[in-house]
């Protein structure tokens, strides 16, 4: 369908190189169309919504984006409820999308939505939803605290149909195809902030090394050197863990807790680092002229997107076996 045919390890090694990028946005973007909205298509997809989708998006010649969150759902998934109900040979969509990425711009969306009145985590169905049919109303672009460049925007679904060939796999298994797919999208994000976290400390290097106070240079004070070696020892800790998981992956195994945990390291890191940094920056650091000040909002979404720390816990919890039963 026009990729190169690679493993997931590949994806990570873009991945990293695209946080040579200092701003946030643009990996955040491409993430969602290679790694976000497309894996389900194309493990369960079929030949001809493949050749309708799959195709012009790896291509480049259609912008994706995945709906799934919303105003109410957000990290709780099986909570979402919009609705497609099956009339004829075609779905009637209802409902309404929030935190959508790429949503004011893309061609179709990967849209998880409830398709029948079972239990929430087996009445859910992915399906191919072009935005130019009758009834998608992308209300507003949000205007957020980081990730600017990034169009992220709230949509709604009334009475909006689509053919039942647009159904991603089988009827009912859309929780679980989404669920696969979010240790990818987590994997991702753990590497497009690895070089970036590297830049950070480094520009914060640069910066102390040749500002003075009290006659020295800042980074003289060891308070300043030191932190800063704990938190490059942090990030290499990081990297390390994201690199077996994403050797585990390859080979098959299931990594969702290695996952959540990278995933929940890189949230509190990214945090710790941006943070730790922008105070060595003094005043500078609180303006907008310089990058540690962009990456300090950017990455304020690491913590939240794609699951937030708390639901990493849960899983990590629920894998350790000491999650408390409902």
């Amino acid at each position: 369908y026009g990729g190169m045919g690679l493993d997931f390890s590949y994806s990570i090694a873009v991945a990293e190189e695209l946080g040579n990028i200092c701003c946030g946005g643009i990996p955040m973007a491409i993430g969602v169309q290679a790694g976000m909205a497309t894996p389900a298509l194309t493990r369960f997809g079929s030949h001809e919504l493949k050749k309708q989708f799959l195709v012009p998006t790896i291509a480049g010649d259609s912008v994706a984006c995945l709906g799934i969150s919303e105003a109410g759902a957000g990290s709780d998934v099986a909570n979402i409820k919009t609705t497609a109900v099956r009339k004829g040979d075609e779905y009637v969509i209802n409902g309404g999308k929030m935190w959508i990425t790429s949503g004011t711009q893309a061609d179709w969306m990967c849209l998880l939505a409830n398709t029948s009145e079972g239990p929430p985590h087996q009445n859910k169905s992915l399906i191919c939803l072009p935005m130019n049919l009758p009834g998608v109303h992308v209300a507003r672009k949000i205007d957020k605290l980081g990730m600017r460049s990034s169009d992220t925007a709230q949509i709604f679904f009334e009475d909006v149909r689509v053919p039942c060939k647009n159904l991603i796999g089988e009827e009912g298994k859309g929780f679980t195809y989404q669920m696969l797919q979010f240790q990818e999208e987590r994997l991702w994000g753990v590497a497009t902030a690895l070089t970036r976290l590297e830049t950070i400390i480094q520009e914060t290097i640069d910066y102390t090394r040749q500002r003075e106070v009290f006659g020295q240079p800042v980074l003289h004070n060891q308070t300043v050197h030191f932190r800063l070696a704990e938190l490059a020892t942090e990030v290499e800790l990081l990297r390390s863990l994201l690199h077996r998981a994403v050797a585990l992956y390859v080979e098959g195994n299931d990594v969702t807790k290695f996952a959540s945990m990278a995933k929940l390291k890189a949230g509190r890191l990214t945090r710790e680092v941006t943070d730790s940094c922008l105070q060595f920056w003094g005043g500078m650091g609180f303006t907008s002229e310089v990058l540690v000040s962009r990456f300090y909002r950017d990455f304020r979404l690491m913590s939240i997107g794609g699951g937030t720390d708390e639901t990493m816990l849960s899983i990590i919890c629920k894998y350790m076996e000491i999650l408390p039963r409902k």
